[in-house]
């Protein structure tokens, strides 16, 4: 079981960043040799990013469901893209066969939103919690008294220094 950390803490991202949401729809649960394939390619990308941090992925955080929704952290939008078209990567042989599956068809959907978060335009916390989110991809910091609320810690990260 992760470490549960038990106060409360805030993660900190030097510099701009992306999130980058990503995940599939089940339109037709009984075409498993459809969906199945396209579910079973994105562990793979994960590991190959995870083992290469010069790729620009900074941290993962998968949720529940069937199927999961990934969130993953990136460096810079840059990163993100010139992974997706790397012809050496996984994802672009995973997006071809994606395309070919679902050539005419209804069965699964895929869905993504990217957000270009400058440098200390967001605020989070985490109370009782393990690393998590942006936790993971980050620094994570005890929250001081004068971080207590969410409005002093966007406010703190906005200012000039």
């Amino acid at each position: 079981m992760a470490n549960v950390f038990k106060q409360r803490m805030m993660a900190k991202i030097e510099g701009d960043f992306v999130v980058f949401i990503l995940g599939m729809r089940i339109n037709k649960l009984w075409k498993i040799n459809k969906w199945f394939p396209i579910a079973m390619a994105m562990p793979k990308m994960l590991k190959e990013l995870t083992a290469r941090p010069e790729l620009g992925l900074l941290g993962i955080q998968t949720t529940g469901g069937f199927p999961p929704v990934t969130i993953q952290y990136w460096r810079s939008f840059e990163h993100l893209e010139s992974y997706a078209r790397d012809k050496n990567a996984a994802h672009l042989p995973a997006w071809k066969n994606f395309n070919k599956l679902i050539s005419g068809n209804s069965d699964v959907g895929i869905w993504h939103e990217t957000y270009l978060i400058k440098d200390g335009n967001y605020e989070n916390i985490y109370n009782n919690m393990p690393k998590y989110g942006l936790g993971k991809a980050g620094q994570l910091l005890p929250v001081s008294k004068k971080f207590e609320g969410a409005g002093e810690r966007l406010r703190d990260k906005t200012k000039k220094e």
